[in-house]
């Protein structure tokens, strides 16, 4: 077997017929079971989720399919970003090596392969594209800064959710919401009375259904895939987050306004129901939305990389 670094090297594996022209050119000689790998099948929902579950727990999960999908691929490589979990796939069909190698940028770890003169040699390509790549060194990074707004729009009439949580936010917090998951606005929550309306301290106006928030494990949900014991980031514009749990929604339909903004050459947008206490928090303390104007300063969330159903992983997103 070759020796080498593990790393984010692609690796091949040889399965079936212990050929030595074969043998040579692998990373690991396939015996049908190894102490480091755990072997799943990854045929429907129940495979997928019994994969996700033993991410964590052991070195290496080779996944098969009958009928080859990359869909719970793409899951199974999210949930195993970070974790010290790798992942092997087996592949009989040269068409499927690109989906393998570049799943969510980053592909599987290995590749286990029949002694097919064809497919290794497919494989050895891709896997000498991948391993001198540097795509795959940048790291996802996030800060809280101070975005300047560029344009404040009609964003006509649409569905928003508020999220009322089961305790009270203080001055300065709110949740973290915005149109792209690497751009997200600080929404104050309604802790500010007014002489119209009295204050809902428990309460934040979040925004339009499509619109992304921050979970309180760092990832990312649509506002209309929310419910009632999901745990939320409560943030405030030093970066300092705290938990909450949602207690209910409320969506109703309500005219918004379309907010753009840019900081450090990313651009962001929101759309947020057009109304007086609805706030977001600018340099002097939280500013309404109604009276929001070109120029003004406003905290937000920037993250680089990517995410894949709210995970966020390395690698490259746009979002407009």
């Amino acid at each position: 077997m070759r020796q080498g670094d593990w790393g984010d090297n692609l690796q091949l594996w040889l399965e079936g017929e212990n050929s030595s022209e074969f043998a040579v050119r692998a990373d690991r000689d396939w015996k049908s079971s190894d102490h480091d790998v755990a072997e799943v099948h990854l045929d429907d929902f129940r495979g997928q989720d019994e994969a996700i579950s033993l991410v964590g727990m052991v070195d290496w999960i080779l996944v098969r399919c009958t009928d080859w999908t990359m869909i719970p691929l793409e899951n199974l490589v999210a949930a195993a970003a970070g974790s010290g979990t790798r992942i092997a796939v087996a592949i009989s069909q040269s068409v499927d090596l690109n989906g393998a190698a570049y799943a969510l940028q980053h592909g599987a770890d290995a590749i286990l392969l029949p002694p097919d003169k064809e497919l290794w040699r497919s494989a050895e390509e891709i896997a000498g594209e991948r391993n001198f790549s540097s795509d795959f060194e940048a790291e996802a990074v996030e800060s809280m800064l101070l975005a300047t707004v560029t344009s404040v729009e009609s964003g006509a009439v649409g569905e928003r959710i508020c999220v009322d949580l089961t305790q009270r936010l203080s001055e300065g917090e709110g949740m973290l919401i915005g149109s792209s998951a690497n751009a997200l606005v600080l929404i104050h929550g309604e802790t500010i009375p007014s002489e119209f309306v009295p204050s809902r301290p428990f309460r934040v106006n979040a925004g339009a259904v499509h619109a992304y928030c921050l979970m309180a494990d760092g990832s990312t949900k649509y506002l209309s895939e929310l419910s009632a014991g999901d745990q939320v980031a409560i943030a405030n514009s030093t970066g300092q987050t705290r938990t909450a749990i949602i207690g209910r929604l409320k969506i109703e339909r309500r005219p918004f306004l379309l907010i753009r903004f840019d900081c450090n050459n990313q651009s962001g947008q929101v759309l947020v129901q057009q109304a007086e206490t609805v706030r977001f928090i600018g340099e002097d303390g939280n500013i309404s939305v109604t009276s929001i104007q070109n120029g003004d300063r406003i905290t937000v969330r920037l993250s680089s990389g990517m995410r894949h159903i709210g995970r966020e992983l390395a690698g490259e997103m746009k979002e407009k």
